[in-house]
């Protein structure tokens, strides 16, 4: 079966598992959705929903949070892991949106990656979310199940990013990232995958024992 006609299959089968496409973290405005997104590195979106209704009520705007003194950020971003990082790409970002970019979020990939904090996964699923654009988010539900499928190979976030831009379609990709991680909570887990209850098993690369064609 070819790259191309496997990951069809796949898409619509995660269609009927997931019909509603929809990014864990909850958000009202555009740069609560790169906060979130940079709270969530090595963090649980559920934590992540935990620290940011708190967060996001102590500083209600942008420009609170580019006024904000990082050390206070920090006591509210604690519980997420590596606050000190967190909290001060938070505040600078906030103020590169403002002296930069008119208050609002970029829509291209090149000024995304100039934001602290930014890569190109935050910058993908911003584009995806907010813009509806392509957005490709290669974390890591997505390289796992990937490899696992036989869609891509290897575990560089770029590299795989771009055999994913091969065979998803970029129309498809957003939605596709979004369902790719409710099915890796849910399913193909890290540690002990339900191989047993997967609607994915007939296109599986590791469960079937085949190879794919693009990589």
């Amino acid at each position: 079966m070819k790259a191309t006609e496997k990951a069809e299959n796949i898409l619509e089968a995660l269609k009927a598992l997931y019909p509603e496409a929809l990014c864990a973290l909850r958000y009202e405005k555009d740069y609560e959705l790169m906060i979130a997104v940079r709270l969530s590195a090595q963090c649980t979106d559920a934590r992540v929903n935990l620290v940011t209704p708190k967060l996001f009520a102590a500083y209600p705007t942008l420009e609170s949070f580019a006024a904000a003194n990082v050390e206070d950020v920090e006591e509210y971003v604690r519980s997420c892991g590596f606050y000190h990082h967190k909290a001060r790409d938070i505040v600078l970002a906030c103020r590169m949106l403002l002296s930069e970019f008119g208050g609002k979020v970029p829509d291209s990939m090149e000024d995304l990656l100039r934001l602290p904090g930014v890569g190109r996964k935050t910058a993908n699923l911003l584009l995806g979310d907010i813009y509806g654009r392509e957005g490709y988010v290669c974390d890591t539900h997505c390289i796992r199940i990937c490899g696992r499928l036989g869609l891509t190979s290897g575990k560089d976030p770029v590299k795989v990013e771009m055999q994913l831009r091969k065979v998803i379609p970029p129309e498809e990709s957003s939605d596709f990232c979004h369902r790719i991680v409710l099915f890796g909570r849910a399913v193909c887990t890290a540690r002990s995958p339900g191989c047993g209850e997967c609607t994915l098993s007939p296109w599986c690369a590791e469960f079937t024992g085949e190879s794919s064609d693009n990589i």
